[in-house]
């Protein structure tokens, strides 16, 4: 099942005997909350599931979006609808980031049907609800592990033997800028592949086989190099692991990224346009 489904066909799907459950996370970094966005208009039977509370757990020592208690993050799908068996899409404004990071974390613990609407509430032509939907309460348990995860000692380990993505922008890579965190930079070894350039204008994803080719272009190498991708905070991180799976690569996420990393003093930074 190809991880990405166009407008018209969640339109089509949702439609059907067995319609998917929806999952509105939209969000901005820095806000404002996406909460109003929903109210005044989803898609019909959407859920709106906050970002910042609900899929992320207080920021800290994991960084600026932490992964949330996978207990607590079960709850928070349970009262979507989610079942263990339940088709799942999920959506954002259009900017994808914030539907990947449901995406992976549903993935992570264990959900294996579950779909970015690509492009994003963008992309849906059809009508909106103000109605706010209550779904019977799901049976999905989170299972964590089924897609693999790196802390800082395994990101850097593989920023050394395999290959670890930056997905921030380059700017932020090479450490011209740095607007969030303690100090700029990366992490050495790391290559710079900002997640943007995976979507065209439209903000959809750019052709499988266009994919494979930019990916296979910065070192990607099938079942031959370990993959791993950080960014900012986890969050555009896991919208590049996504796109890494629609090229048909199979990618680990650091979750804490550089906001973690960056706040350890101890921890090597590069600067530059190089690796190291």
């Amino acid at each position: 099942m190809k991880p990405i489904i166009s407008a018209s066909e969640c339109a089509s799907e949702s439609a059907g005997p067995r319609p998917p459950v929806l999952l509105d996370v939209r969000w901005q970094l820095g806000g404002p909350p996406g909460r109003p966005d929903y109210e005044a208009g989803h898609i019909p039977g959407a859920v709106y599931v906050d970002l910042d509370s609900e899929l992320a757990g207080p920021a800290g020592d994991g960084g600026r979006h932490p992964l949330p208690d996978p207990a607590e993050f079960g709850a928070v799908m349970r009262r979507a609808g989610v079942n263990r068996d339940s088709s799942v899409i999920v959506y954002d404004g259009g900017q994808g980031w914030a539907a990947a990071r449901a995406w992976w974390l549903l993935r992570w613990t264990g959900h294996r049907d579950v779909r970015v609407l690509d492009g994003g509430l963008a992309a849906w032509t059809g009508e909106l609800s103000k109605e706010t939907p209550v779904p019977a309460e799901g049976d999905f348990v989170p299972e964590p592990g089924a897609l693999p995860l790196l802390d800082a000692d395994g990101a850097a380990a593989l920023a050394r033997s395999g290959l670890l993505f930056d997905a921030r922008a380059a700017e932020r890579y090479r450490g011209d800028v740095e607007p969030i965190d303690r100090v700029g930079g990366h992490i050495p070894g790391a290559v710079s592949a900002p997640t943007v350039q995976n979507v065209g204008a439209d903000g959809r994803f750019l052709p499988a086989a266009a994919l494979a080719e930019r990916f296979t272009g910065l070192g990607a190498d099938g079942d031959a190099v370990d993959i791993g991708v950080y960014c900012g905070s986890g969050v555009s991180g896991a919208h590049e692991v996504l796109a890494l799976e629609v090229a048909g690569f199979t990618a680990a996420l650091y979750a804490g990224s550089w906001s973690q990393w960056s706040a350890d003093e101890t921890r090597p930074v590069a600067t530059g346009p190089e690796p190291r």
